[in-house]
């Protein structure tokens, strides 16, 4: 069965079964940051559908036997060619689970507030409701663990995109609303009261957000059509 059969199949399954139907919740942070294990701790379990496209371009190196770790390979034609194959991937994905309304992870930097801003405009159109959780760190710790990284960026690349979502904090906060925005610590460990507390926090909040029902004209169209089928 091809990928794209499998995704079909489990959008019509879920469709409006999905407990977090008309959800999306946005990433955002630099190379470094952490967002991986910021949403292990703060999303696993939720049953919410991951839309990032380096999950699909670390599958097919994998496959290709493409070595991620070396900076001139990324940046070949065949490094290139294997990230677009991934967006591609990645852009069916996210056809299917909207499809179906499902609940969503969208992953990036937050470097391009733009983008963000438009696509949770275009989901909101949906019926959808968003919010964004920030992973910040200081620029020393996500230095740190870009060079323990595999697929590790140049340090003033590093630097460079760091200051960018630095920028864009306040931004983001004006795109998504202070109740639908949070600001994740994640420069040290949970040993940190204060850090604990903080994702304690979150946690409480992100669990609030998904909760609540579909409340936009469109979803509730939606979700009235599609019982109707």
């Amino acid at each position: 069965m091809k990928i794209h059969d499998i995704l079909e199949r489990e959008q019509v399954l879920e469709g409006p079964n999905d407990p977090h139907i008309f959800k999306a919740v946005f990433l955002a942070g630099g190379p470094g940051s952490g967002k991986s294990y910021v949403a292990n701790k703060l999303l696993s379990g939720t049953g919410l559908k991951s839309v990032n496209s380096d999950d699909a371009y670390e599958y097919l190196a994998h496959k290709h036997n493409f070595d991620l770790t070396d900076p001139e390979a990324i940046s070949s034609d065949k490094g290139q060619e294997l990230r677009n194959r991934a967006k591609e991937i990645t852009k069916t994905k996210e056809g299917l689970y909207l499809d179906g309304r499902l609940g969503l992870i969208i992953d990036g930097t937050g470097k391009n507030v733009q983008k963000v801003a438009e696509t949770s405009k275009q989901l909101q159109k949906l019926g959808y409701t968003t919010m964004m959780l920030f992973v910040n760190t200081s620029e020393d710790i996500a230095q740190e663990r870009n060079q323990q990284r595999n697929r590790r960026l140049a340090s003033n690349i590093v630097t460079m995109m760091w200051q960018k979502v630095q920028e864009n904090i306040m931004k983001f906060q004006q795109v998504f609303g202070a109740a639908n925005f949070h600001v994740v610590d994640n420069s040290g460990g949970l040993e940190d009261p204060d850090r604990k507390e903080n994702f304690d926090q979150v946690y409480r909040e992100v669990r609030k957000f998904l909760s609540q029902a579909p409340t936009g004209r469109a979803a509730k169209l939606w979700l009235a059509n599609y019982s109707k089928t």
